[in-house]
C-alpha cells in the first residue's frame, strides 16, 4: 500500500488530486471544530461526556462525525444524512418501478437519481437538526442548561440560527464529498467518514496510556493491565488482517461462452468466470443492526431516573450493549440484514438471463432455471460465510470489552471496516489511475 502512495505521488496528476483530497480532509477537521453559537460548551462537554458511556445512538453519530457531534460544532451532523439518503433511495430503488428505471437510464438516471439523493440528504439533515436543538435545549448539565436563551424572542431566532447551521454544516460535508469524488481521491464521503474515524485514534491511545499509567501505580491491583494492554494490540491488528483478507476473498462461478460464426470469423469460445465477493454486503449489515439494538438505550438515555426501577430497569439491563441478549440478536440481525443486503444486489434470475442472451453457460448446469437455481445457492452459501464473518468482526470488541473491563477501549466492528474498506478501495483506485497512464514504474 505505502509502496503505491509512494509511486503515485511521483506522477503530477495524482499528485494533485491527492494533496486536494488532503486540503479537504483538513477542512472538514476545521470544521468539525467551529463551535455553534448559543450554547454552553462547558456543559455541553459534561453532558456528552455521560452520553459516551451510555452507548446510545448519539455516541455512535458522535463517532461518525469524529468526535463534532459531542461538541455541537457545525460539522455535527456529519456524513450521516447523505449516507443514510442514499442507503433509503438505493432501496427505494428496488421497490419504486419509477426509480428503477430512472437507474437504468444510463448517465442522466444517475445524476437524477443523484439529485434526488441531495435533496433527501439535506431533509434528513434538517430533521435530524431540529432533534438535535430540541434534545440539547430540554438538557442541563449541573444545573447549567445547555442552550443559553429558552425564553422569548430570543430563544427563537437562537433555535433558527443553531438548527440552520447544523443543516449547513451537513450539505457543506455532502458538497465536500462531491469535490473529492471530482478532483480527489476515493470516494469523497467514505474519505470524510474515514478522517473522522482516525481523528478518534488518539483518545484511543490515551486512555491505553491511562490504563498502562495505572498499572505502574498500582501493580497489585491493576498489573493484568500489562498483559491487556498487549493483548488489546494484538488483536486490533488481527481483526485488521481478518478484515483486509475476507475483503479480498471471492467466490468464482466458471462461465463457457459458446463458438458462433459470424462472416468469416470466429467469436466466443472463451471461458470465464463470475467472482462473487466474500463481503460482498460490506459494513450496511453492521450498521442495520446497530441503528436498531441500540433504541433501547437511548429510550433509556431520555427517560432518565425512570429507567433505573422496576420492570424498565430489568428490560434495559438486557438491551444494554454489555448484555447477552443484546449479544444474541445482534449476531441474528447482521446475518439477517445480510441475506436481505444480497438479495438487493444481486438478481439471480436477470444473471441467468444474462448468461443465456449472451450464449454463456455454467458448466454442468442446464441454462434457464436450474443457472438461477445454482447461483441462488452459491449466493447464500457465501452470504453466509460473508455474514459470520461481519459478525465476528462485530462481536470481538463487544467480548473483549466485558471480559476484561476496559469498556473505554471498545473500539466497534463498523469502524474498523469502514477504516480498512475505505483504505482498500482508495489504495485500488490509485493504482488503477498508474494503470491507466501506463505508470512504468508501477508495471514493473
Amino acid at each position: 500500500m505505502f509502496k503505491t502512495i509512494r509511486n503515485a505521488w511521483k506522477i503530477p496528476e495524482l499528485r494533485r488530486r491527492m494533496l486536494f483530497t488532503l486540503l479537504i480532509i483538513v477542512i472538514f477537521r476545521f470544521g468539525s471544530a467551529i463551535p455553534v453559537p448559543f450554547l454552553n460548551t462547558e456543559a455541553l462537554k459534561g453532558l456528552m461526556g455521560e452520553v459516551s458511556k451510555a452507548g446510545t445512538a448519539l455516541s455512535y453519530l458522535d463517532m461518525l462525525s469524529g468526535g463534532a457531534f459531542a461538541y455541537a460544532a457545525l460539522f455535527a451532523m456529519g456524513p450521516t444524512p447523505y449516507i443514510n439518503s442514499s442507503i433509503i433511495i438505493e432501496l427505494l430503488t428496488v421497490a419504486i418501478p419509477a426509480l428503477e428505471r430512472m437507474a437504468k437510464e444510463g448517465e442522466e438516471g444517475r445524476k437524477k437519481l443523484g439529485t434526488i439523493t441531495r435533496y433527501v440528504a439535506v431533509g434528513l439533515a434538517l430533521a435530524q437538526a431540529v432533534a438535535y436543538y430540541f434534545y440539547l435545549r430540554n438538557n442541563s448539565y449541573g444545573g447549567v442548561p445547555i442552550v443559553k436563551y429558552t425564553t422569548g424572542w430570543q430563544s427563537v431566532f437562537a433555535a433558527f440560527v443553531i438548527i440552520l447551521t447544523f443543516t449547513a454544516g451537513a450539505a457543506l460535508i455532502m458538497w465536500l464529498g462531491e469535490q473529492v469524488n471530482q478532483h480527489g481521491v476515493g470516494n469523497g464521503i467514505s474519505i470524510i467518514l474515514f478522517a473522522g474515524i482516525v481523528s478518534r485514534m488518539p483518545h484511543v491511545l490515551n486512555t491505553l496510556g491511562a490504563f498502562w499509567q495505572a498499572a505502574n501505580q498500582d501493580p497489585s491491583s491493576y498489573g493484568k493491565y500489562y498483559f491487556l494492554v498487549p493483548l488489546f494490540a494484538v488483536l486490533f491488528l488481527l481483526m485488521m488482517w481478518v478484515i483486509v483478507f475476507m475483503y479480498d476473498s471471492e467466490r468464482r462461478i466458471p462461465v463457457q461462452y459458446a463458438k458462433r460464426v459470424v462472416g468469416r470469423r470466429m467469436y466466443g469460445g472463451q471461458s470465464t468466470h463470475i467472482p462473487i465477493k466474500v463481503g460482498l454486503s460490506g459494513v450496511m449489515p453492521i450498521i442495520f443492526a446497530s441503528s436498531i439494538l441500540i433504541i433501547p438505550t437511548t429510550i433509556k438515555f431520555f427517560l432518565g431516573e425512570r429507567a433505573s426501577t422496576g420492570f424498565w430497569a430489568s428490560f434495559f439491563d438486557a438491551f444494554s450493549p454489555t448484555g447477552w441478549l443484546y449479544s444474541v440478536l445482534y449476531f441474528i440481525l447482521i446475518i439477517l440484514f445480510a441475506f436481505f443486503y444480497m438479495t438487493i444486489q444481486y438478481n439471480p434470475v436477470e444473471m441467468a438471463n444474462n448468461l443465456r442472451q449472451s450464449n454463456g453457460t455454467i458448466p454442468g448446469i442446464r441454462p434457464g432455471k436450474p443457472t438461477s437455481d445454482y447461483i441462488m445457492k452459491v449466493l447464500s452459501k457465501v452470504t453466509f460465510i460473508g455474514s459470520l464473518f461481519l459478525a465476528f468482526i462485530a462481536l470481538m470488541p463487544i467480548i473483549f470489552s466485558v471480559s476484561t473491563g476496559m469498556g473505554s477501549l471498545s473500539i466497534g466492528g463498523t469502524s474498523l471496516l469502514i477504516l480498512v474498506g475505505v483504505a482498500l478501495e482508495t489504495v485500488k483506485q490509485l493504482e488503477s489511475q498508474m494503470m491507466m497512464r501506463h505508470y512504468k514504474g508501477f508495471l514493473d
